[in-house]
């Protein structure tokens, strides 16, 4: 069962009310039990190809219907409007040729994530609220502010995945902050992966900025898995194909 509402941020303002999704499992109605919930950035591309930016959504529903994951997923819509998704979904200002100067209000957005929506959901469904018990995933900029809220809200999430994250746009402050925050609580694991055919092969850049990431937050205690993947390009269909690998990571087998 998907249930969709939609809300406003205070704090991050848009013309209109943004979608929030919240996923729960075919046998929560049936059962007392508690579930780990993972927080998915974009997400109206999350499960709904008609929501989806692009026409095409990731297919969590799916994913998690045929595994039967006992999982409680919860997706929040970004702010479509010109540059506002780069705003909300930036640790740090940053400025380039192809966005011009973008205002970084991602601490706007994952302090409401972390200390309105999480205590939201926590008070409403059978979560299980703890640390250990709660997730992050995302991509492209939502992949960038994974890794960044992992970090600097690590007394949070202990868990999160980031494909293809942004993060060459903030190298230098991504570094600082793994070496300011550590040791990392116990556990930390953190998922990332690029495409080799990501911005038309010309990513060799991006690769090497997640395995220092990767090795900056294994020296910080964390247990981190980063790879390549062979031909994979920057879309949701290719995102939808990582899915069992990073939800494995995320989720493993007892």
């Amino acid at each position: 069962m998907i249930i969709v509402r939609k809300i406003r941020i205070p704090a991050l303002p848009t013309e209109k009310p943004r979608r929030l999704y919240i996923y729960l499992p075919k046998d929560y109605e049936a059962s007392e039990r508690r579930y780990p919930v993972l927080y998915m950035f974009d997400g109206h591309n999350v499960f709904y190809n008609s929501h989806a930016t692009y026409g095409k959504s990731w297919g969590m529903k799916e994913y998690l219907q045929k595994t039967k994951l006992p999982l409680i997923l919860v997706g929040v819509e970004c702010n479509p409007e010109g540059n506002r998704r780069l705003s909300e979904y930036s640790p740090w200002d940053f400025d380039r040729r192809q966005t011009g100067f973008i205002e970084g209000r991602g601490k706007e957005t994952m302090d409401w994530i972390a200390k309105t929506l999480k205590p939201a959901i926590d008070e409403e469904f059978r979560t299980l609220p703890d640390r250990d018990h709660t997730m992050l995933a995302g991509s492209s900029m939502g992949g960038l502010m994974t890794v960044w809220a992992m970090i600097a809200y690590n007394d949070v999430f202990s868990r999160g995945a980031a494909l293809s994250p942004c993060l060459f746009l903030h190298p230098r402050q991504m570094a600082a902050l793994i070496r300011e925050k550590m040791p990392l609580a116990q556990p930390t694991r953190v998922y990332m992966d690029y495409g080799s055919a990501e911005w038309g092969g010309r990513c060799a850049g991006h690769w090497a900025e997640m395995f220092r990431t990767a090795a900056g937050l294994s020296r910080a205690g964390a247990h981190t898995a980063a790879r390549v993947v062979p031909g994979a390009v920057h879309n949701e269909a290719a995102w939808e194909k990582r899915i069992p690998v990073f939800m494995d990571y995320l989720c493993p087998k007892d």
